[in-house]
């Protein structure tokens, strides 16, 4: 080991006799101070003119653009010039001879000179923590412990590059071939990952070798076992293969033999890859305050709570026209649950590939025409490059219940050891796939029990299933991320008399909503038999259907005023599309859904004022009303488009603010009961979710969640957010940042280069 240590600080003194070294380190602390005082003058900008920051430790270092991100490019084209001439300069110059009558092994001279490199490393990494000090200094609340996990991936990326430089300097007497191959090395451990991924035991393989996310785990806050092995273990096989190269130079050896010896090291290293690539055997540390890259603790409740196996098996249509996922993205698509696995690792992920389609439908005709199944799979597989062989034909998928009962749609089916089964879906969005929240709220199912929604539809009232401007299709829509069926609710249409029992007594909540015609009066009784039992319930009426449920209303304490609601009129929109707040009383209940600050706008387009009279001892809350303290209900107008509304006394149209939705509460055998009433049913209608009106913003769909999640006692939707960070203070002025700029990105630089300088020309005079 002496020998080792002694071959390294004479390897890192001639790299300080060199101007190599000396150039790499001015590059290197200008880029960081660039790239540091850049962001840091952007932000100290912002601050001093009022604007409030966020992040800030991760907006300098690791986030999108970070100081971290830049320095791993760095290392990437300036690591070639540094161990370009480690061995091959030995070679050139002919003292590689000298090294190999000396009484030192082989394998000390590699060890030497890569020890040498690393702690040149070292002396990098330092220089790199003159801004982290900086940023310590200059950040409340300074996440040291995330820009701290960044560097070490940094210094493990060098350690790795060393020896890929190594290396390859031992294969050419040529310096300048020696850094092109490094190059070229790099850039292939950066690719590989697309290698031979239609093939099961070449893709573990190939996205193993991959350094494309290494580094970037550690840069994020991520410490992952696989990680940090992973860039120990390649860097031994490079050394190996050093020591290797070397040796044989030496040695008469056949092609085959030497051949042998390489392969042997590199299925080491595999193996030993795969071992330590087991969900079983890695371990995790996030080191982020906010633990970005972690479930949140909700989800970890959830997983945690699943006994027993666990089997995702996802079904690709080659056809399919919602999402389609090929055999060369497997690997990609593993990564979704790369936090789930964390958790549970005995989760097994299966994938089956297969095509059909219904040749009838619209979207088949408009991409293939009068094809069969058969040819338009073929010129499909044929236009990806793909193996069709590699498919399900119609006929085997046929078999599968599930695929078909879902369309032959992009389908995952999650199933436990005890046959319960759920489904993940694409989305009808840009991001496509589920995310956490989605994935963690199929999970739920199966250790509770999924609340029931149940939408009346008696008197044709806002339907489930209907696609119309005021019907409800959107929370039940399979396909729409956000959809009460997504998150986590068992949602169904319920018809009355015949559904009775099950209205009375399996249902969570019931929705009763704007009612064409008078309900008979058996069904009426149901719903008021419904109210006595204490079950929650959503009423939602319109200016002409209130009148139809007025018992029931009345039986609420509830009444609602003559005419339509409107707002003082404005040319962007209708006086009767009126915008809505809550108030301060009413922010408790759906506070844990949204900021209210943040979405405090929601519209109601042709609502009836809600009265509160009292009654059946419950607790009323406003929970939504005018922002305008001047609205009125109007009984004259009806034409909003070509007419201006105005306020008449004299037909009892009252001015002032106006309460569009209620919250009751009471104690009904020991168990809170909770109602919700709406004056206008098109809150949370398909039409008014996807409304967008010019210079009016609306966030009715945020509080559709708010509605639903306090009516079943906020179990659903999940929260899967992370606490917010708290770096999000800059204690420096536009000015300190400015001095700031010129000690690290002029002054720092400037005396690295000066003291190089004095020690190449000292050097040179002796």
């Amino acid at each position: 080991m002496r020998v080792i240590y002694k071959i390294a600080r004479l390897e890192l003194s001639n790299l300080f006799y060199s101007p190599v070294a000396w150039f790499l380190l001015v590059v290197l602390v200008f880029v960081a101070g660039f790239q540091f005082t850049g962001k840091l003058e952007e932000l100290a900008r912002a601050q001093a003119y009022g604007s409030s920051l966020y992040a800030l430790s991760g907006n300098i270092f690791y986030g999108l653009g970070g100081l971290w991100g830049t320095m791993k490019e760095v290392f990437f084209f300036g690591m070639p010039l540094l161990t370009m001439g480690l061995l091959s300069q030995e070679h050139s110059l002919g003292t590689i001879k000298l090294l190999y009558s000396s009484p030192i092994s082989t394998r000390q001279i590699v060890a030497g000179k890569y020890l040498g490199i690393m702690f040149y490393g070292l002396l990098v990494m330092a220089l790199l923590c003159v801004p982290v000090a900086v940023g310590a200094v200059v950040i409340d609340n300074f996440e040291w412990q995330t820009v701290l996990t960044g560097l070490l991936g940094l210094y493990l990326l060098w350690g790795l590059y060393s020896a890929v430089g190594l290396f390859m300097s031992t294969l050419t007497t040529y310096q300048l071939v020696s850094a092109v191959c490094m190059l070229g090395m790099v850039f292939v451990l950066r690719v590989v990952s697309n290698v031979g991924q239609e093939y099961p035991v070449v893709r573990d393989i190939t996205y193993w070798l991959s350094i494309e996310s290494r580094a970037d785990n550690f840069i994020k806050g991520l410490i992952c076992s696989e990680d940090v092995l992973y860039f120990v273990i390649l860097s031994v096989m490079f050394v190996c293969f050093a020591v290797l190269r070397m040796q044989m130079g030496r040695e008469r050896r056949t092609g085959w033999s030497k051949a042998a010896r390489y392969v042997g090291v590199f299925v080491a290293a595999m193996l030993l890859g795969y071992l330590t690539s087991r969900p079983m055997v890695k371990f995790y540390y996030d080191s982020t305050y906010t633990k970005s890259n972690t479930l949140s603790e909700t989800s970890q409740e959830i997983v945690n709570g699943l006994e027993g196996g666990l089997t995702i098996t996802t079904y690709s249509n080659l056809l399919g026209y919602d999402y389609r996922l090929t055999p060369r993205n497997v690997r990609r698509d593993m990564d979704r649950y790369e936090n789930f696995l964390r958790f549970k690792p005995e989760t097994k992920l299966r994938y089956v590939f297969y095509y059909a389609a219904d040749t009838a439908s619209a979207a088949f005709k408009h991409y293939h025409g009068n094809r069969t199944v058969e040819e338009a799979a073929r010129y499909t597989a044929d236009f990806a490059k793909d193996n069709l062989r590699r498919y399900l034909s119609p006929e085997e998928i046929a078999k599968n219940a599930d695929v078909v009962s879902h369309g032959y749609k992009f389908l995952s089916v999650v199933e436990r050891e005890n046959g319960q089964k759920a489904y993940l879906r694409a989305f009808n969005d840009t991001r496509r796939l589920p995310s956490e929240k989605e994935i963690s709220a199929v999970l739920r199912r199966f250790i509770k029990p999924a609340p029931r929604i149940g939408f009346l539809e008696t008197n044709t009232e806002r339907r489930l299933s209907g696609r119309g401007n005021g019907d409800y299709h959107s929370l039940a829509d399979e396909g729409h991320r956000f959809s009460l069926v997504n998150q986590g609710f068992d949602v169904f249409s319920v018809r009355l008399p015949e559904d009775r029992s099950v209205v009375l007594d399996s249902l969570d909540v019931l929705m009763v909503s704007d009612p064409s015609g008078d309900y008979a009066p058996e069904v009426m009784e149901t719903l008021r038999e419904y109210v006595r039992r204490g079950k929650n319930l959503i009423l939602a009426v319109k200016p002409d259907s209130y009148e139809r449920v007025a018992p029931l209303a009345s039986d609420l304490g509830l009444s609602f005023e003559p005419g339509i609601l409107v707002e003082t009129p404005r040319e962007e929109v209708p006086a009767n599309v009126v915008s809505c707040e809550i108030p301060e009383a009413g922010q408790a209940g759906y506070s844990r859904y949204f900021n209210v600050r943040q979405f405090a706008n929601y519209t109601v387009p042709g609502a009836s004022p809600i009265v509160v009279k009292g009654a059946g001892g419950f607790t009323y809350t406003p929970t939504l009303v005018t922002k305008d303290k001047r609205a009125w209900n109007e009984r004259q107008t009806i034409d909003f488009i070509n007419e201006r509304a105005t306020a008449d006394t004299l037909h009892g149209e009252r001015v002032g603010e106006r309460t569009v939705m209620v919250s009751l509460t009471r104690t009904v055998n020991d168990r809170e009961q909770r109602i919700v009433v709406m004056g206008d049913a098109d809150l949370i209608s398909e039409g008014e979710l996807g409304s967008s009106r010019r210079g009016v913003s609306s966030a009715n769909g945020v509080l559709t969640d708010g509605i639903f999640g306090w009516l079943v006692y906020d179990e659903l939707p999940l929260r899967t957010g992370h606490p917010r960070p708290i770096d999000n203070h800059l204690s420096l002025s536009m000015g300190g940042a400015s001095a700031v700029t010129v000690v690290l990105k002029w002054a720092f630089p400037a005396a690295i280069l000066v003291f190089g300088a004095f020690v190449l020309a000292r050097r040179r005079r002796k």
